[in-house]
């Protein structure tokens, strides 16, 4: 399932600091390496759920804040091994008790894959000076059938039973040329079509 990028496989160690381009890694393992500032701490919740099952496929993100205290680092990844969806994240908090005066907040969750009831994609597709094609971003959203809000809306005056407006769970992925360049755009449309193939009917 992966695009021409990741044809080659690199060494599995990092070449570079936390935050180089994971694209050309095939291996979650490997990619997790060069991408994630916490990466063992990612590996050890994903590897928890994830058991013998393989990795079909995986997205991976990094935000980097710049907040009064100081940098705060969002760490995501979206793994499917066929039958689930496993989406892992951090986010570290300060904790004036903890040496270095923060915590690392790590979450998993698992989803089936029979409860995405939508996969919508976007992409931005341009030309470069020589007229070539070129992907310029990606926008994945994956809807769920799990109720995320409910909200009151304005029904009938004369009607006896309430009005509301039900908003679905969704998680939303995203790659541009500044935000993860060509070989994270690639492999984001790769991670949408595959779990367009494998969502049920």
């Amino acid at each position: 399932m992966f695009s021409k990028a990741t044809r080659s496989r690199p060494t599995t160690r990092r070449s570079g600091p936390a935050g180089s381009d994971w694209s050309p890694y095939e291996r979650l393992e490997d990619a997790s390496d060069a991408y994630f500032l916490h990466a063992d701490v990612a590996l050890d919740a994903i590897r928890g759920v994830l058991g013998r099952r393989k990795v079909l496929g995986f997205t991976l993100e990094r935000v980097v804040d710049l907040t009064e205290a100081g940098t705060s680092v969002w760490q995501e990844a979206a793994v499917c091994d066929g039958r689930r969806l496993i989406l892992w994240h951090s986010e570290e908090l300060a904790d004036d008790s903890a040496p270095g005066g923060t915590v690392l907040d790590s979450s998993v969750q698992v989803l089936p894959l029979n409860s995405i009831g939508h996969v919508g994609m976007r992409t931005l597709v341009g030309r470069n000076e020589q007229g070539v094609r070129v992907d310029r971003g990606v926008y994945l959203v994956l809807a769920t059938s799990m109720p995320h809000e409910l909200s009151a809306v304005q029904g009938d005056p004369d009607s006896p039973v309430a009005a509301a407006r039900f908003r679905p769970e969704a998680f939303r992925f995203s790659k541009s040329l500044d935000d993860g360049g060509p070989g994270q755009i690639a492999r984001l449309v790769a991670f949408g079509r595959l779990l367009g193939r494998l969502v049920p009917s």
